[in-house]
C-alpha cells in the first residue's frame, strides 16, 4: 500500500472466509489503494503475514462447517444467515461495529455478506458491495444491493446472469478478472494442469489416474487437495498438493482443467489459457452460471461433472482446439489498478453527495 495522507479516512475491506479467492483479491487491491486499509474477516485459517494493511480477525460465525444454513425455521426476509443464541456471532458483529464506530471509514467494501452490508448501512457507513456471479435475485441479495452506494463485480459484463435486474446492472461497476500478472512469453510445454481451490472438495485420486492413463502422451500436473491416495500413479501424473505459487504451472500449461470459481477463472483468463471448466455445486448457481456463459462465448469447454476416462481424449482435443484469444479478450488491462481507481471514485462520489461533515 502506498503511503496515504494522514487526513484520509480509512477503508474497511470485509473478506468472506469461504475459499481463498476473497482474501487474495482483497490483498491485491489493498496494495494499490492510496488510503489506509483494514482487512476484516475470519482469517485464522489464512496466512496474513504479508497483508497489505491492518488486519481485524473476527470470531468464526460457522456453526459447523459452512453450508450457508443457519438452522432457523424462520428469519427476516432480508437476511441469509442469522442463527440465534450464538455468542461468537455477537462478538463478531460487536467487533466489526466497534471498528466502524472508532475509525469512521470512508467506505466498507463487502466481499461478501448480506448481513455485514446491512449492518454497515444501519451504522451509517457507506458500502461498496461485491456481486458474485450466479442467479442472485433473492430478497436478501437484492436488499443488500439496494443498501449499497455502488456494486462491484469481479467478472466482465459478458458473464452476467441473464435474469439480473436492470437496476442492479446499472448500479454495478465491472472491474473484470483480478489476478496477478503471469509470466509473459513463457512457452507452454504441452502439459495439462488440473487445479482445485480451497473452497471445494478437491479431486479424486482414482479419477485423476484414469484421466492421465487415457491421455498418456501429456503430463498432468495436479494442484490442490486430492482424496483417495495413496495410488499407483502413471509416470505422466504429478500430484503436487498445495503449492505456494500456482503461476509457473499455469504459465506452462497447454490446457487447464478446473472449476468455475473466481480465482481459477481469473488465473486462466489473464493467461489466455485453453480451459476445460467443471463447475462445482455452489449456492445461487454461481459456478454453473459462469461456466455456461464461458461455454456460450466459446471461451471454455464445459462439463457438469468430472468426465469418464473414455471421454478425456476427445475433451483434450476439444480443449486444445479452443481459440485462447476469446477468454483472453475478457480481461481488462491492469484490472487491480482499475479497481483501486473505482473505489476512490466511489468514495469521492459519496463525499460530493453528502452534506458537510460536522
Amino acid at each position: 500500500m502506498s503511503s496515504p495522507a494522514a487526513s484520509q479516512r480509512p477503508i474497511g475491506y470485509y473478506v468472506h472466509h469461504q475459499g481463498a479467492g476473497h482474501w487474495q483479491r482483497a490483498n491485491l487491491i489493498a496494495y494499490r489503494l492510496q488510503r489506509p486499509v483494514t482487512l476484516i474477516g475470519t482469517l485464522s485459517e489464512i496466512d496474513t503475514s504479508a497483508a497489505n494493511g491492518a488486519v481485524l480477525d473476527l470470531p468464526d460465525d460457522r456453526i459447523s462447517g459452512f453450508d450457508g444454513q443457519d438452522g432457523e425455521a424462520a428469519r427476516p426476509d432480508c437476511f441469509h444467515y442469522v442463527p440465534v443464541g450464538i455468542d461468537r456471532i455477537r462478538a463478531r458483529m460487536g467487533l466489526l461495529s466497534a471498528w466502524m464506530a472508532e475509525n469512521d471509514p470512508a467506505l466498507l467494501i463487502v466481499d461478501v455478506s448480506v448481513e455485514v452490508a446491512l449492518l454497515a448501512r444501519l451504522l451509517s457507513v457507506p458500502t461498496l458491495v461485491v456481486r458474485l456471479a450466479g442467479n442472485r435475485t433473492d430478497t436478501p441479495h437484492l436488499e443488500a444491493f439496494r443498501s449499497a452506494a455502488r456494486l462491484l463485480s469481479f467478472y466482465p459484463p459478458q458473464l452476467e446472469a441473464a435474469g439480473t435486474p436492470d437496476w442492479v446492472r446499472e448500479k454495478t461497476v465491472y472491474a473484470g478478472f483480478l489476478a496477478e500478472a503471469s509470466g509473459a512469453g513463457v512457452p507452454d510445454d504441452g502439459s495439462i494442469v488440473v487445479i482445485y481451490g480451497r473452497g471445494g472438495d478437491g479431486g479424486s485420486a482414482s479419477d485423476l489416474v484414469a484421466a492421465a492413463r487415457a491421455v498418456p502422451d501429456r503430463h498432468w500436473h495436479v494442484l490442490g487437495p486430492v482424496e483417495g491416495g495413496p495410488v499407483e500413479a502413471p509416470p505422466n501424473l504429478h500430484l503436487h498438493g498445495w503449492v505456494a505459487d500456482t503461476g509457473p504451472y499455469l504459465d506452462r500449461a497447454a490446457l487447464v482443467v478446473g472449476g468455475g470459481g473466481d480465482g481459477v477463472v481469473a488465473a486462466v483468463a489473464t493467461r489466455a489459457k485453453r480451459f476445460i471448466c467443471l463447475p462445482e455445486p455452489r449456492a445461487f448457481d454461481e459456478q454453473t452460471a459462469k461456466a455456461d456463459a464461458l461455454g456460450a462465448l466459446g471461451a471454455a469447454v464445459v462439463r457438469p461433472a468430472w468426465p469418464d476416462a473414455s471421454e478425456w481424449p476427445g475433451l483434450v482435443r476439444a480443449g486444445l482446439a479452443l481459440n485462447p484469444a476469446i477468454i483472453g479478450g475478457l480481461v481488462e488491462d491492469d484490472a487491480v489498478g482499475h479497481t483501486a481507481a473505482i473505489i476512490e471514485e466511489v468514495i469521492l462520489g459519496i463525499e460530493r453527495s453528502c452534506p458537510p461533515r460536522p
